[in-house]
């Protein structure tokens, strides 16, 4: 029987590790299913899912979607996207492939990294890591964004490029590039830095400012 266990619930941001081997092999919480039809994100200062939306378009997400634990988009990590002005200030965000459908949000997994989407929303560097779960019998053996099916990898875009779109208002989000594996590790090792810089080594939970 295992004793290496927490008593309380970790705050996902903040108390959930990396991942077993970071920067290939990373944690991602889940906040979003591809069925979901309201845009759930983590709220900061309780670590609970918060209802921020109902999607206003007919985009439904195309791969799982969430996080990286104590990662930041900062300015290391703005460094990488030389179109944008800042980073977006919150944790680097990972999109999740698998054949099997998964309908539960609010979990963890194991996700390998095969690379990512350089985007620019409104500024601001909002790149979107694309990883495989680890032991997918399908996805699971990739390594890069390239081997996927240019379809998977267009959906994302389409999707990220179009899910905040108004009619009658100015487009502010900007696709710039696609990365495989090597350099979407150069992004999230950003991340992890602009975290450390950022909240420091100790637990954050007990930060005062």
């Amino acid at each position: 029987m295992s004793k290496n266990f927490s008593k309380y619930r970790p705050h996902p941001w903040h108390g959930l590790e990396i991942g077993p081997e970071p920067p290939r092999i990373v944690n991602a919480f889940i906040e979003l299913t591809p069925f979901d039809l309201v845009k759930y994100e983590i709220d900061k200062n309780s670590g609970y899912l918060r209802a921020d939306r109902p999607q206003r378009t007919s985009s439904q997400p195309p791969a799982l979607y969430g996080f990286i634990p104590r990662t930041l988009c900062a300015e290391n990590f703005r460094k990488l996207s030389p179109h944008a002005k800042r980073g977006d200030g919150d944790p680097l965000d990972i999109c999740v492939l698998c054949e099997r459908p998964i309908t539960k949000a609010e979990i963890i997994l194991h996700a390998k990294v095969v690379g990512g989407i350089q985007m620019i929303d409104d500024n601001e560097a909002d790149d979107k890591i694309v990883a495989v779960l680890e032991t997918d019998f399908v996805y699971g053996h990739l390594e890069n964004l390239t081997e996927l099916p240019p379809v998977l990898v267009e959906r994302l875009e389409h999707y990220f490029s179009t899910y905040k779109l108004i009619p009658d208002h100015k487009q502010r989000i900007y696709i710039h590039d696609r990365y495989n594996q090597d350099y979407a590790m150069k992004v999230i090792e950003a991340a992890i830095l602009d975290y450390q810089e950022g909240f420091g080594q100790e637990d954050p939970a007990f930060r005062n400012d």
